[in-house]
C-alpha cells in the first residue's frame, strides 16, 4: 500500500525505447497507487512522457543541435554511423563499436551531471531509479536511496565462471573466454579508470574495477526468466532481486488487419528494435527472405520506415504495440534485445534471433542453448536458413509446451508489480530491500 501522502520517485531511464518502456510500466504501477512519478528523459523524448500522464524534466546528453531531434535520436545517429562493424565477429566490435559506445556514454554522463543535480535538488525525490549502463554520479552523490535496474542481458552481472558479457559465447565452451576479457580490459581499461577519478570528483564513490557503474546499497534489480537465467559461482549480493520479466500494460490495444486476417500460414512478429531496423539493407534482405515463405508478418519497420517496402504477405508500421501485438502471433524474429527476449518468454512466444550488437549476442546465445528458440548470424545467414529455422521451430510441439508454462508462471507473478512495490518500500523507509 501507498503511504497516505504518497512519495516523489524519479526515474531515469537510458535515452532508448528498451529501458524507457521497461521504467514506464513500473512507474505506472506506483503511480496507480499513489506516488508521484517523474521521469528525467533526453529532450527528443520530450512529451512522450506527459502524454502518459507522468511528469518529465528535461536534460541532454550533448550540446543541442541545430534541428529538432526525433526521441532517441542521438543512439540512432550513432547506431547508423557504425552499423558496418556490425557485420564483425563479436570481437573485432569490441575496438570498434563497444569502446566507442562506452566512450559516448561516459561522455555524456559528464556532460549531463551538473543539470542531474539540479533536477534532484528541485524535485526532492524519496527515491531515485535508474534504467542505465553507466553511473551518473549525481545519483549516488546526492545521498537519497536509489535504485538501480538492469535490463540488459545479466552477464552484465559479471562472473568468472560464465561467458564475458557482449561476447555471445556459449556457456559449455570456455576457449575464447579469456581472450575475449583480455581484449575487452584493453580497449576500456583507462576510460574505465577516468571515469572512476570523474565519479569521485563529482562525490560519489570509485567505481568497482572493470566496471562502468555502480551497485547500489538499497536495491538493485534485473530481469531474466529463471528457466533461462545464468548459473552463478558467485551469488549476487542481497540487495539484488531477479523480476524475471516486467511487461508494461499501457500499450495500445492492436488487431490484425483484414488483408492478413484472411489469408493462410502462421502470424509472425518482426522487429530488430528501434535502432536494429535502422539498417535500411539488413531490413531490405530479411523482407526478400520473408517474401518467399508461406508465412504472414506484423513488421516494426522502424525509423527508416519510408526506405523500404514491405511485400504482399506482410503488414506493418514505424512503430507497433509490441505487448499488444505479441500475445497474437505464432513466433516472433527479433534482434534479441533484453526487453523482447523476456516479453517473448513472458507471452510464451519461440523466437528466432538475429542479433546486432551490445548484448543482443547474449541473448541469442543464451535462448538457443537453452532450447527456446533459433539464433542465426544477422548478416550471413545463407539462402533457406530463415525459412527453415523458422519451420522447424513451428512445428516444435515440445517447445510450445515448455513456453506455456513458463507464460504461465510469469503471468501469476508480474514482475512490474513487484518492482513497484520493493521501490515503495525503499522510497517509504529508506532501507535496504533485502532478498529474504
Amino acid at each position: 500500500m501507498a503511504d497516505a501522502e504518497g512519495k516523489t520517485i524519479v526515474f531515469f531511464p537510458e535515452g532508448a525505447f528498451g529501458p524507457t518502456n521497461n521504467c514506464l510500466g513500473i512507474g505506472e504501477v506506483l503511480r496507480r497507487r499513489g506516488h508521484r512519478v517523474i521521469f528525467v528523459v533526453e529532450e527528443s523524448f520530450a512529451g512522450t512522457l506527459e502524454e502518459k500522464g507522468f511528469e518529465e524534466r528535461l536534460m541532454r546528453l550533448s550540446p543541442a543541435p541545430e534541428v529538432k531531434e526525433e526521441p532517441g535520436q542521438f543512439w540512432k545517429d550513432f547506431v547508423r554511423g557504425t552499423a558496418p562493424v556490425f557485420r564483425k565477429s563479436t570481437f573485432d566490435q569490441l575496438e570498434e563499436f563497444i569502446a566507442p559506445t562506452w566512450q559516448a556514454l561516459l561522455d555524456g554522463a559528464r556532460y549531463v551531471d551538473e543539470r542531474l543535480v539540479e533536477i534532484f535538488e528541485e524535485a526532492q525525490p524519496d527515491a531515485i531509479v535508474e534504467d542505465n549502463v553507466c553511473a551518473f554520479p549525481a545519483i549516488p552523490a546526492n545521498g537519497r536511496p536509489w535504485v538501480r535496474i538492469v535490463s540488459c542481458n545479466p552477464l552484465e552481472l559479471k562472473d568468472p565462471e560464465l561467458p564475458p558479457p557482449f561476447s555471445g559465447l556459449p556457456i559449455d565452451d570456455r576457449s575464447a573466454w579469456d581472450l575475449y576479457r583480455d581484449e575487452y580490459g584493453r580497449v576500456t581499461g583507462d576510460m574505465q579508470a577516468d571515469f572512476s577519478e570523474f565519479c569521485v570528483g563529482r562525490g560519489a564513490p570509485p567505481l568497482p574495477d572493470g566496471e562502468m557503474i555502480h551497485e547500489s546499497p538499497w536495491l538493485n534489480l534485473y530481469l531474466y526468466p529463471r528457466e533461462v537465467d545464468y548459473p552463478r559461482s558467485r551469488p549476487l549480493g542481497r540487495t539484488w532481486h531477479n523480476l524475471e520479466s516486467s511487461v508494461r500494460t499501457t500499450d495500445a490495444e492492436w488487431k490484425l488487419p483484414p488483408e492478413l486476417a484472411d489469408r493462410e500460414g502462421a502470424l509472425i512478429y518482426v522487429s530488430l528494435g528501434s535502432l536494429g531496423s535502422g539498417d535500411v539493407p539488413l531490413m531490405k534482405n530479411l523482407v526478400e527472405a520473408l517474401a518467399e515463405t508461406s508465412h504472414r508478418y506484423v513488421v516494426s519497420k522502424g525509423p527508416q520506415h519510408p526506405e523500404y517496402d514491405l511485400t504482399d504477405n506482410m503488414v506493418g508500421k514505424e512503430f507497433l504495440p509490441q505487448v499488444s501485438v505479441l500475445p497474437q502471433v505464432d513466433l516472433v524474429i527479433t534482434h534479441g534485445g533484453n526487453n523482447t527476449t523476456t516479453e517473448c518468454l513472458h507471452f510464451g512466444k519461440p523466437m528466432v534471433i538475429l542479433p546486432i550488437f551490445w548484448d543482443q549476442h547474449d541473448n541469442a546465445q543464451r535462448i538457443d542453448e537453452a532450447g527456446f528458440g533459433v539464433r542465426l548470424p544477422t548478416y550471413s545467414f545463407g539462402e533457406g536458413d530463415l525459412a527453415g529455422a523458422i519451420d522447424r521451430t513451428l512445428a516444435d510441439d515440445g517447445l510450445r509446451a515448455r513456453l506455456a508454462v513458463v507464460a504461465h508462471r510469469l503471468q501469476e507473478s508480474p514482475g512490474n508489480e513487484r518492482a513497484a512495490h520493493l521501490i515503495e518500500s525503499v522510497a517509504s523507509t529508506a532501507e535496504h530491500a533485502v532478498r529474504r
